[in-house]
């Protein structure tokens, strides 16, 4: 079922394989160095189509300093770092309320709610834009903040709930007996036996969800209209001209955009690989 080792002595198997893992990851990096040289190539590089040589000027400077003083990305930036910090805490908090009580306590309805937070994942995003627009328009969040943080958290929460519940469960039983025969609260419980205990699932489901907001292009668009509220996503849109387009300038925007998420994913990379192996092997 699952795939074995390729022995030393079969060099020839070894060697196609590595082949074929290389093919893969250059196909896959090919797009993402073709948006970092174009980041550097000069306008007249880049309206002259040379699109994969070798750029005749460097404008790497010109072209990451004309991002902030030619743009409004750093308005954008700002957006976005509003929109999903409060919203990465907010489903953090949640999950981990709601992933206790599913998996600690049996009460009616339990296992009915957990199918509605685990049901939610599977309803394609698309036949819930003319709704939820609606929705924001009727209480007066259209536009706003608070359209983009309140849907996130709401959409994001039964996935991070499923992610929550699953590793509470995994718990050994004997802590939580141990905390109530010294006379524990649930809160009690929570917060000094569950949440230490589960850091590294925290960490990991605050990069995915941090990676899934800060990403988000589709209700970018759906829920904001003005500048003053786009995020990132949605105002690097706003780069593209009406009749000529400076790539290298929206290269350079994309490049900064992409930033973030990868450098929270390396300054929490320990706690994000034990967090998705954590509970994989009994013992």
């Amino acid at each position: 079922m699952y795939p074995r080792p390729i022995p030393e002595n079969k060099k020839l198997a070894r060697f196609g394989y590595m082949a074929g893992v290389s093919l893969v990851l250059v196909l896959w990096l090919l797009p993402l160095f073709a948006v970092i040289m174009t980041s550097f190539r000069s306008f007249d590089d880049v309206m002259a189509g040379n699109y994969w040589g070798w750029p005749s000027k460097f404008n790497l400077v010109e072209n990451y300093v004309a991002v902030f003083e030619q743009t409004k990305m750093t308005r954008y930036f700002m957006n976005s770092l509003i929109i999903t910090v409060p919203s990465v805490i907010m489903v953090l908090v949640f999950s981990t309320l709601t992933g206790f009580v599913l998996s600690r306590y049996r009460f009616r309805g339990s296992m009915v709610i957990f199918a509605i937070f685990v049901g939610g994942n599977f309803l394609p995003q698309q036949i819930m834009m003319i709704p939820i627009r609606d929705l924001m328009v009727s209480i007066g969040l259209y536009d706003t903040f608070y359209a983009l943080i309140l849907f996130h958290v709401a959409f994001q929460t039964g996935f991070a709930t499923l992610f929550m519940r699953n590793f509470i469960a995994a718990l050994p039983d004997e802590l939580f007996q141990a905390a109530r025969a010294e006379g524990a609260s649930p809160w009690q419980t929570l917060i000094h036996i569950v949440v230490p205990l589960v850091r590294p699932a925290l960490a990991a489901l605050a990069i995915l969800a941090f990676t899934f907001i800060w990403n988000d292009y589709f209700w970018a668009l759906v829920l904001t209209q003005s500048d003053v509220v786009k995020p990132v996503t949605a105002g690097l849109s706003n780069l593209k001209g009406e009749w000529v387009s400076a790539w290298n300038i929206v290269s350079a925007a994309t490049i900064f955009v992409a930033i973030p998420p990868v450098v929270m994913f390396f300054l929490m990379q320990k706690h994000f690989i034990s967090g998705l192996t954590m509970g994989a092997v009994k013992g």
